[in-house]
């Protein structure tokens, strides 16, 4: 199975090269990264051109022009794995917040389901313990909070570690998709489910970022509060259709 691991980035030269170390040493053999970097002042894109040159550019980058969010580095990098050919994509942040080794797991998973998604909410699953318990407390009400006004299944809609197949990404309606935020991960969870698509949670440990700075805001908060009501009405007419492992 052919897989692009997409990493959007914006200031992390630090954690780039470690993670693609990360990643590379996988038992995975056709396991690619796609670089998403909104020209990082710290010379992030720089970073992800040596890496391409030294894995045999196995690492592709992506460079844009400034910051122009989350959501369309992903809905660009998912378009790209499909023109290249992947048959599945997974999001992954920079930082170690997702645990590379847990990749392996999702793709056993995605062998009998449409979507599989590392889950901070299923039995096994966890936050880093240095967290204060204001954050943990954010943090799992703005997941209730979603998926309780959305209906949704699953325990984790705004976690944005995620293995999808290339069929359920050929048919999800980007076009159609806003969010540029981490509600961008709310969002495309909902239509995913709106499609009947299939999904299996595995669990994992959220760990804090181990360099760098985290990219969350009061902005980026208040906009995730704002947009889950949005949803409810943007997506009325979305249907189920064939699943692929159903």
């Amino acid at each position: 199975m052919k897989i692009t691991i997409i990493i959007p980035t914006y200031n992390e030269s630090e954690n780039l090269p470690k993670i693609v170390g990360s990643v590379f040493s996988l038992p995975l053999p056709d396991l690619n990264i796609l670089v998403v970097d909104d020209n990082s002042p710290d010379g992030t894109g720089a970073v992800a051109e040596e890496l391409a040159e030294k894995f045999d550019h196995r690492v592709h980058v992506l460079h844009r022009p400034g910051k122009m969010g989350l959501g369309s580095a992903y809905i660009q990098g998912f378009r790209l794995a499909v023109e290249n050919g992947s048959d599945a994509a997974c999001q992954m942040d920079a930082d170690f917040s997702h645990p590379v080794e847990k990749i392996v797991e999702l793709v056993e998973a995605l062998q009998s389901f449409d979507i599989a998604i590392g889950s901070r909410y299923v039995r096994g699953g966890s936050l880093d313990e240095k967290w204060p318990i204001w954050r943990k407390w954010l943090s799992a009400w703005g997941n209730f909070y979603a998926r309780t006004i959305l209906n949704l299944p699953q325990r984790d809609v705004t976690g944005g570690f995620r293995l999808w197949r290339r069929e359920v990404l050929e048919k999800m309606p980007f076009e159609r998709i806003q969010s540029n935020g981490y509600v961008f991960q709310v969002e495309t969870a909902y239509v995913a489910n709106r499609l009947g698509f299939s999904l299996k949670e595995i669990p994992i440990h959220f760990a804090d970022r181990r360099w760098g700075k985290s990219k969350m805001s009061l902005q980026i908060q208040a906009e995730a509060a704002f947009r889950v009501w949005q949803l409810l009405f943007m997506y009325r007419d979305l249907k189920p259709i064939k699943t692929i492992n159903k």
